[in-house]
């Protein structure tokens, strides 16, 4: 093997140990939720934001907490409500007598990690100033455009629960968020052991194997990212997540009861949040091909909020999971 080909591995395996080290961190912290840590850590790695559904009380806010405390990056909470103006996320000009100047004040926006709690509560002006972060990752004010740190991510919150005082999200907003993750109770296993957790954090205890962890670098992170873009993934598996997309816009070729189903299928950008997403997933399990389960699983959080649903379907009880689990059980795996 020569020189630069055993520096290429050498480094590979250790940002992959750091963010395994980072991964085992939240677990530690955030017990019975495996699939939103793993989800949090794609959507950091595939450069992109999530939207997380769940029940209140579910850790959704201390994941991404506990996430910030992991890397070298600045973390903040902005609560979404009917009041909520865009200036209270962009921030504003103000004038300064002193100089007779407007100054720029940058808003909780220009935060590396930005929790946007509950944010079907907001306005479509307060969604939409979002949107133009998100999508262009600047901010603009005015005449002005502010650039956003290089890592950027959202991680948005909703309730399912209670809808009322509620402003659904756009489709175009839809679209921008990388993966929509569904959280669920954890197990009863789970739970005693954060019962166990909670009580040590009430006498101001903590783990110690936390205290011993050291929050990784962004630069680590943009290897990471890298790395992932290099992963392979076979021609006939590419044709097979591309076959997937595809099939959402052309529902018939799998049965006409899929196409009475759907109204609107995945645009382009889900064919490259599935690719980025299973590339990620493989990197993440220390494997250096993508797999056909990679690209299944993924399949439901990338596609799940870019589907939209025939009235026919609604009338029947059938939800987005539903289509794309019988989509994906009808396209042959290479």
């Amino acid at each position: 093997m020569s020189e630069p080909t055993s520096k290429l591995n050498l480094s590979k395996n250790s940002t992959q140990a750091l963010l395994s080290g980072l991964k085992d961190y939240i677990n530690q912290e955030i017990i019975g939720q495996d699939i939103l840590v793993e989800r949090m850590l794609i959507g950091l790695l595939a450069d992109g934001h999530i939207l997380v559904e769940g029940a209140p009380g579910l850790a959704k806010t201390r994941a991404i907490n506990v996430l910030s405390k992991g890397i070298h990056g600045d973390f903040h909470r902005v609560q979404f409500t009917p009041d909520l103006l865009p200036a209270d996320l962009t921030g504003t000009e103000i004038f300064r007598p002193q100089q007779g100047t407007f100054e720029f004040q940058k808003g909780p926006l220009f935060h590396n990690l930005i929790l946007a709690d509950e944010i079907n509560r907001s306005p479509a002006k307060v969604q939409a100033a979002l949107l133009e972060a998100m999508a262009e990752r600047q901010i603009t004010v005015g005449q002005a455009t502010y650039p956003l740190p290089k890592l950027f991510m959202v991680m948005a919150t909703q309730n399912p629960i209670e809808q009322e005082g509620t402003y659904p999200l756009p489709e175009a907003q839809l679209d921008r968020f990388l993966l929509h993750v569904k959280v669920d109770y954890p197990k009863a296993e789970h739970e005693k052991s954060i019962l166990h957790l909670a009580r040590a954090e009430a006498r101001s205890e903590k783990v110690k194997s936390s205290q011993e962890f050291v929050p990784i670098s962004q630069s680590t992170l943009f290897d990471a990212r890298n790395e992932i873009l290099d992963i392979h993934m076979a021609d006939s598996l590419e044709d097979y997540l591309l076959q997937i997309i595809l099939a959402t816009r052309n529902p018939s070729a799998y049965g006409y009861d899929l196409a009475a189903w759907l109204q609107y299928g995945a645009s382009p950008r889900a064919s490259i949040a599935l690719d980025r997403c299973s590339r990620a997933k493989a990197w993440l399990a220390q494997r250096d091909f993508v797999s056909p389960e990679d690209i299944q699983e993924m399949a439901f959080d990338v596609l799940r909020h870019r589907l939209i649903l025939s009235y026919e379907a609604e009338a029947e009880g059938i939800t987005t999971d539903d289509f794309i689990r019988e989509l994906i059980a009808r396209i042959a795996v290479p």
